[in-house]
Parts: C-alpha cells; structure tokens; sequence
C-alpha cells in the first residue's frame, strides 16, 4: 500500500499547469477514459451532478477563446483588484489565451442544479460544488495519468460557456480545464514550483 501511495505521489509531483500546449492530437477514447475515472467521484445522495463538455472542434475553441479573452480583458483591467493582480503576478499571466485555440481539448465542466441518479431527472441536487470539485480533480489526475497536461482556466463570468456548448440553464460553468501535450520548451514560473511542506498542511491527532 505504502508502495502505491508512493509511486502515484510521484506521478501527481510531476503535474505542472502549462501554458504553452502543443497542437499534437490526442485520441478522443483518452480523453472517454478520463471522464468516466472523473464520473467514479463521490457526490451529495450520489446524484452525479455534473457534466463534461468536451471541445474539439476548431471553431468551438476560437469562440471560447474570445469569450474568455474578453472577460479577461475586465479582469486584468481592474476588475480584479489591486492583491488579486499582485498575487498572480509572480505567475506572468495575462489576457491572452492562445493555448485555449492550440491545445486539442477544452474539458468545459458545468455543475447541475437539478438531476438525480438516473439519467434525465429531475429532482434537487446537493453538495453540488463540493462533488463536481472532487470530480474535476480526479479528472486531472486521470489526464496526468495518462501523459497529458492541463490548466484550469476559471474566466468570471463564464455563461457565455453555456451558449456555447448549447448547456441548460440550469448548468453553471465551473471551470475550463485545457488538456494535450506540452510544447516542446514549455516552461512553468518558479513561483509554481514553491509547495509548502507536509507539516504545513496537516496534522495527526
């Protein structure tokens, strides 16, 4: 067991986000794969409340990019406030988001509202960010598993995603979590690469 724990600690250290992506294609039947690991997640009366909208098509990505660049331009203008933009500037990000067009898929993750266990209800869902965020990180953890890189993109707001990808209302946009391969010399700031250490983050009681 402890050698498990270990060696999927080891895999999970090597995960980066990226911001350069190649545009190497990557098999729709990996990405499947990676879905229903995500789909295993515990959820609030095992209601599944989410759903994965999975972006291919050229065009698609070109009016995500837009729609995201346009909130981005708000947000980096001063919508986001003075410690927001100061906390992120050790990163180096900005309003551009050329990866969001390069890189072969944007997972586009909505949270239900209503549902249920069986496909097509219609009844109240709960714990529904709590479950859909447990289910995003196993997600991006099955991506690592399978060799692919990712970034989370969390534009605000997001409903334009809704229009995009022809979700009901009653779905919110969580997150874009861009997936494919690294462009060769890809680089991660090493303001990412600070961790803090175990005895930081948990105890033993």
């Amino acid at each position: 067991m402890q050698a498990r724990a270990a060696a999927f600690h080891d895999t999970m250290s090597s995960r980066r986000s990226v911001r350069q992506f190649s545009d190497k294609p990557v098999d729709r039947a990996v990405i499947e794969a990676c879905i229903r690991t995500a789909a295993r997640a515990p959820s609030g009366a095992n209601h599944q409340p989410w759903f994965f909208a999975c972006v291919g098509s050229a065009q698609k990505k070109r009016e995500i990019r837009l729609a995201a660049e346009a909130e981005e331009r708000a947000f980096y203008s001063g919508k986001a406030g003075e410690d927001w933009l100061e906390a992120l500037a050790p990163i180096g990000t900005d309003a551009d988001k050329p990866y969001m067009e390069t890189a072969p898929w944007l997972i586009c993750i909505f949270a239900q509202r209503r549902g249920g266990v069986q496909a097509g209800e219609d009844r109240k869902n709960y714990y529904i960010h709590e479950s859909v965020g447990i289910a995003t990180g196993l997600l991006i953890a099955a991506c690592q598993m399978a060799g692919l890189a990712t970034l989370v993109h969390t534009p605000n707001p997001m409903a334009f995603l809704n229009g995009i990808c022809g979700r009901p209302e009653t779905e919110k946009p969580f997150l874009i979590l861009v997936a494919g391969h690294p462009a060769d010399g890809a680089v991660v700031p090493k303001h990412a690469l600070i961790k803090k250490p175990l005895e930081a983050i948990a105890s033993w009681l």
